[in-house]
């Protein structure tokens, strides 16, 4: 891309400190014109609108350890100084439970601060009401006695005393600050202080609500323990006289008697196998030295060798072991007799420990039922009596550390900080205003922005030329050539002869997106500058629709461009010599051929041919791009094409959709003119200082 002589590089996309710096300084008075109008109007709430309020401050502290008048145990026990029960009595003081009985002991419900129904109707209470009027609309209404309504305005009163009360606890302590802030200094205070007491006096209600109910509690706890009690000494009173109970030892005894008698039925038992074994022995033996060896008896054995050969002592023999025989036998029958009167004797007594032990066993579980209940009818006794002697002592679990002083000075509003706000949220305001009018900037203000949206070159920047009438322009061209304007128009020719150094272009275009952009004012400005270089330069009226020529030429002839074209006049009797141009001009002149048709046939393209051979420049002014198509159908037979952009007002999608026409017609640009550049405006913008025949340093180098 080509780039015009004396223009910069595309600026940065980023956003930089020294670009907002500019940009809030371009917008500086209307920064400071909204901050004032914020410290005008935080002023006036201040000083006149605003209501003092006054701040009252109460400390109370909380008690975890208390001293103890009696050693007795309480029925509410002290708070600990853990978070959680600190935070829980912050939200027991802002309670509102405690705030209505302030509210009630102040009669807060007659104060028109704290009750709204004793307010006059508010400004935007009364336009609500008369707009419900004006469309008919009415208020809904709720069918409510006067208690509820009574309540409804005490509960609407609580929660604006709720608004006015701040608690804080201080860090790391104990301590809670009570603050009150209301229109009245007296008030503030009366109220913290009522609000300490109500907590405090709240805390020993606790209490004593707390104790009262254990006591009556008790009391029917007492009652009841005692009438258990008596009923189960009466119980065991009358299973004792019920039953033939022996004491533990006699039971004991009576179990020491069945062991000894189980030991000698062991023993009879054992008699009884011995003495029945000894008479099988006995029976089993067959002849007389068996009989003796059994009976291991002296005398049979002394018989016993005799008896081999005395008969007589053989009878003896056998006589004697009879005897032997006949006792064993009486042995073994007592020793069973024996056994079974011992049986005999155990049952009974096994019979009568186990009843005895079974209602021995009733016994001690009725003694130490009874027992239990005397026990715990003595422990609630005792604290039924503890409890009945607290009653009356008492103690909060927080005392007051300092009463509300009644302020001096209003807390509020503070005029000096809400002045300053203001003029600081106005200043932000402004700084706002200026960056939003700053990024929905949707023109151009210098060459570079222009560049970088089109990516074509900028070939010229033409300051406003001053001069209300159209005749002035070319009048002060050629009277200040030293002037801003002419070396801007200068600056211009020498970019658009160098745009193409081997080829300089000969027939120029000079178009815009939208009329009054300036396209015509830089064709007569080149058409002059060019002429003054000893050229010979024709400029032709291609707006052959507007004719606005006749605005900047006396004397133009009534014929023009297409009667030249049709060859119905030579081209010498159309053209207007101006010495004040210094250039022939071309007029256009009013036909009923469209105008788009008249440029796209061959007798336009041969008197341009025709034009080339006699004039070293032709410059052709033409219609806008996106009123007409004109300018694109003669774009095709010249050698550059020339757009012009309004400074601050031509829009970035008009010149887009220009360029995409050109662009869709194969039609290559040779530079764009930033035209109509306002030098205060710049100045205005914080350019003033930077680029070239508009920037500061021009008035050393240029006669305005």
């Amino acid at each position: 891309m080509n780039r015009a002589v004396g223009t910069f590089p595309a600026a940065s996309e980023s956003l930089d400190l020294r670009s907002i710096v500019g940009t809030l300084w371009r917008g500086k008075w209307i920064i400071l014109l909204t901050a004032l109008i914020g410290m005008i109007a935080a002023g006036y709430y201040a000083f006149v609108v605003a209501v003092p309020q006054y701040r009252a401050t109460a400390v109370v502290i909380l008690e975890t350890q208390q001293e103890s008048v009696v050693d007795l145990q309480s029925v509410v026990g002290g708070i600990s100084a853990d978070t959680s029960a600190i935070n829980s009595e912050v939200e027991v003081l802002r309670a509102r439970s405690l705030m209505g009985k302030v509210v009630d002991r102040l009669d807060l419900t007659q104060d028109p601060e704290f009750n709204n129904a004793l307010r006059p109707p508010s400004l935007r209470a009364r336009l609500r009401e008369q707009l419900n009027l004006l469309i008919g609309r009415s208020e809904p209404s709720f069918d409510l006695t006067d208690a509820q309504l009574a309540a409804r305005e005490r509960d609407a009163v609580v929660t604006r005393l709720l608004g006015q009360v701040t608690v804080r606890n201080v860090p790391s302590s104990l301590v809670f600050q009570i603050t009150v802030q209301t229109e009245s200094a007296t008030k503030s205070a009366q109220i913290a202080d009522t609000i300490v007491s109500s907590y405090i006096l709240n805390q020993l209600e606790v209490k004593f609500e707390a104790t009262e109910q254990a006591t009556s509690w008790l009391s029917d706890r007492v009652a009841a323990l005692q009438i258990e009690l008596e009923d189960a000494e009466a119980r065991v009173k009358d299973f004792s006289a019920s039953t033939d109970l022996v004491s533990v030892e006699g039971l004991q005894a009576l179990e020491r008697q069945i062991k000894d008698l189980r030991d000698r039925i062991d023993a009879a038992e054992t008699a009884e196998v011995t003495t029945q074994a000894r008479v099988a022995q006995l029976m089993a033996a067959g002849d007389r030295d068996a009989q003796a060896e059994v009976a291991a008896d002296p005398q049979l054995n002394r018989l016993l060798v005799r008896a081999r050969s005395d008969d007589s002592i053989a009878t003896a023999f056998d006589t004697r072991f009879g005897q032997i025989l006949a006792r064993a036998e009486l042995e073994a029958t007592r020793s069973t007799q024996q056994l079974e009167a011992l049986r005999a004797s155990l049952s009974p007594l096994e019979g009568q420990i186990e009843t005895q032990g079974q209602d021995l066993i009733a016994l001690q579980q009725l003694q130490r039922e009874a027992e239990a209940s005397r026990l715990l009818y003595e422990y609630f006794l005792g604290r039924l009596k503890e409890t009945s002697a607290q009653e009356g002592i008492q103690q909060a679990d927080s005392r007051i550390l300092s009463d509300a002083v009644v302020p001096i000075e209003a807390s509020a509003p503070r005029k000096s900080l809400i002045t300053l706000v203001g003029a600081l949220m106005g200043l932000f305001v402004g700084m706002l205003l200026v960056t939003l009018r700053e990024n929905s900037k949707n023109d151009f203000r210098t060459a570079s922005e222009l560049e970088n949206f089109t990516g074509e070159a900028v070939l010229g920047q033409i300051p406003l030329i001053p001069g209300r009438a159209r005749k002035r322009t070319l009048e002060y061209l050629a009277e200040k050539p030293t002037s801003a304007a002419a070396e801007a128009i200068r600056n211009l020719r020498t970019s658009v002869l160098l745009s193409n150094v081997d080829k300089p272009p000969q027939v120029l275009l000079s178009t815009s997106s939208l009329p009054a952009e300036g396209k015509t004012t830089n064709s007569l400005a080149l058409s002059q500058n060019l002429a003054g270089m000893g050229k010979k330069v024709l400029l032709i009226e291609g707006d052959i629709r507007r004719r606005t020529f006749q605005a900047y030429f006396d004397g133009l002839p009534k014929t023009g461009l297409v009667s030249v074209m049709t060859g119905d006049v030579a081209i010498e009797d159309a053209i207007l010599s101006s010495q004040l141009l210094g250039a022939d001009v071309l007029g256009g002149e009013q036909t009923s051929t469209n105008a788009a048709d008249l440029f796209s046939s061959e007798k336009f393209k041969a008197m341009l041919a025709d034009m080339r051979t006699r004039y070293d420049f032709i410059i052709i002014d033409t219609p806008p791009v996106l009123v007409v198509p004109d300018a694109r159908i003669i774009a095709q037979h010249v050698d550059a094409i020339l757009f012009t952009v309004k400074w601050d007002s031509t829009t970035k999608p008009q010149v887009d959709e220009s360029l995409r026409l050109f662009r869709d017609a194969n039609l290559k640009l040779a530079g764009l003119v930033l035209s109509q550049i306002s030098p205060r405006g710049m100045k205005r913008y914080g350019y003033g200082g930077k680029y070239g025949a508009y920037g500061a340093y021009g008035a050393k180098y240029y006669t305005n």
